[in-house]
């Protein structure tokens, strides 16, 4: 609609140099002009009107242009595999989000409909000029075929330059995001001149880039300003004599002259346009990397098998799997059986690979070779919502959210009643804050929980995991962060769960795992042992170990990252 627009608006234009003419015939004959000029003035309003509503159109779709792109990005974002999200910067994906769909919607609408306008409307122009008289519409092409040289040449410079603008921008991104991200601890450290000249070089790198992108098009617009006035003098010399000798009418030069102003404007448009085309397929490129990267199945809604009420089987059978090739097995043929319903306990140094059983069993990677079950079926033939819906799953570092205390409780459950959410902070011993914020749920806990401190942040998060009344309860050192007497009162809650679903819990306390029905021990990727306290306290000499240092070492805080 918008490019039928400018053709109507440019078309009215395209009639005004002729309409111009007869005015100027009418007036060395003596006619009335009454209707020349009501003709004239009426071809100004068509134009002036048609271009107003399609700038609002084309206006209007680009906006929804970008809308859509970010849409889209978010949806792919929220499926990436957490392979893919491992070799991508957060900071560069939200400037993809946010930047590069802004110069996307250029080359979606605006530049199109120009481009496209334009060369129809020059086409049209020079068809009329040529009608007018071929002699000098030779002289004026040739001028504007050198400037069509030069634009082939500079057009794809701004393309190249904004490109590494734009990833130069994504680097700022990141970097901001690892400042803001890890704001306390580079403060704490003195490290904010670091972070800043970080920032600084990439901030730099685009700006040089943004320039010379400016430059390009800077070079394109004077190549344009040098070529109207040389087209101008050409065709005042040449029609000029050609007026003098009879050969064409003062009409014709005066309307060949008018077309040649009206010409400046569709030929800035169609230049712009190629301008605009570059960086807007720089930044299409940039988008369509984001498109190809690896994202989960899609969401079904359909339910996996089993009987819903009743707790979860896992088993692990010759698990091997590294997170890339670049780095060793984290799992070297892991097998071992969680039967339904109890507490099963994860213990080994750091690296052995505890917390990686969880990664797998949630579906965040897929085994290199051996099978992951869950009920007896392979979790790479369940649907992914099911298989997720059947787990609660509380991280080591229990991310809290943006948001309040009631948003991030009802993250898996939104229809949750009043009832259970009471029930689950009991369980875990927050009623007592709840009661005590002016707010209560509804309090805001700020960016990633920073209003809470590090043990009611873990009780939140194993709270929300505890509402969805899981299958099979997901618990990575949960009590790291927990004072004496909460951790009594989760380890309560914990065992309460394990009375009507499978618990597995990695472990580092001795308190937490003699508790446990079963107690897998592993080290350096393998299972080397599997059975109760008593029976591993005799017969493994490295739990044993771990046993008699009460757990506690360096390595509960180093397990976080593939534990």
């Amino acid at each position: 609609m918008a490019a039928l627009l400018t053709l109507a608006g440019n078309a009215a234009a395209l009639a005004q140099p002729l309409a111009a003419g007869r005015m100027v015939d009418a007036l060395g004959s003596g006619q009335d002009m009454t209707a020349v000029l009501m003709g004239l003035a009426a071809l100004v309003l068509v134009g002036a009107g048609a271009n107003a509503l399609s700038a609002y159109v084309l206006g209007k779709a680009a906006e929804s242009v970008v809308f859509s792109a970010r849409m889209d990005l978010a949806a792919r974002f929220a499926r990436l595999r957490l392979s893919a999200m491992d070799r991508t910067r957060p900071g560069d994906l939200l400037a993809r989000m946010m930047s590069d769909t802004v110069l996307l919607r250029e080359v979606a609408t605006r530049s199109l409909v120009d481009g496209f306008v334009g060369i129809l409307s020059v086409v049209a122009m020079l068809v009329a000029m040529f009608l007018l008289d071929s002699l000098l519409f030779t002289g004026t092409a040739a001028v504007f075929a050198a400037n069509l040289v030069v634009l082939g040449l500079l057009a794809p410079k701004i393309g190249r330059a904004t490109r590494q603008a734009q990833e130069a921008v994504g680097v700022v991104g990141s970097a901001t995001e690892k400042l803001l991200g890890a704001f306390r601890t580079i403060k704490a450290f003195g490290a904010e001149a670091g972070q800043i000249a970080v920032i600084r070089e990439a901030a730099e790198r685009a700006q040089r880039h943004g320039v010379s992108a400016v430059r390009w098009n800077a070079l394109i617009g004077s190549a344009m300003g040098f070529t109207v006035p040389a087209a101008v003098l050409a065709v005042l010399g040449l029609g000029g004599a050609r007026v003098a000798t009879g050969s064409i009418e003062l009409s014709t030069l005066i309307a060949f002259l008018l077309y040649l102003f009206y010409l400046v404007g569709p030929v800035e448009q169609v230049m712009h346009a190629v301008s605009q085309l570059q960086a807007g397929a720089a930044a299409a490129d940039r988008l369509r990397e984001v498109s190809v990267l690896e994202v989960e199945p899609g969401r079904t809604g359909e339910d996996g098998p089993g009987t819903w009420d009743r707790p979860a089987s896992l088993r692990f059978d010759d698990v091997r799997f590294r997170y890339d090739d670049e780095r060793e097995q984290v799992h070297r043929g892991v097998s071992f059986t969680v039967p339904p319903g109890g507490m099963t306990a994860f213990v080994g140094p750091s690296g052995a690979g505890k917390s990686t059983v969880f990664a797998l069993a949630e579906r965040f990677y897929d085994p290199d070779s051996g099978r992951v079950l869950l009920d007896g079926m392979d979790l790479r033939d369940w649907p992914l919502d099911a298989l997720r819906g059947a787990m609660g799953y509380v991280e080591q570092d229990a991310p809290v959210l943006d948001g309040t205390l009631r948003d991030n409780l009802l993250l898996g459950t939104p229809h949750a009643a009043d009832s259970e959410i009471r029930d689950v902070l009991v369980a875990t011993r927050l009623d007592g804050l709840v009661d005590g914020l002016p707010s209560g749920l509804d309090t805001v806990v700020g960016h990633r929980g920073n209003r809470l401190s590090g043990g009611e942040r873990q009780r939140v998060a194993i709270a929300r995991a505890l509402l969805r009344k899981p299958r099979l309860l997901l618990l990575d050192e949960v009590t790291s962060q927990l004072d004496a007497v909460n951790e009594l009162a989760l380890r309560e809650a914990v065992a309460t769960a394990a009375r009507m679903t499978t618990v597995l819990v990695v472990a580092h306390r001795l308190s937490t795992v003699m508790r446990a029905d079963q107690i897998v021990v592993m080290d350096a990727g393998r299972v080397r042992a599997v059975g109760t306290h008593a029976e591993l306290v005799a017969g493994d000499e490295l739990y044993a170990e771990l046993a008699a240092t009460q757990f506690l070492t360096a390595e509960s805080q180093g397990d976080h990252a593939r534990g």
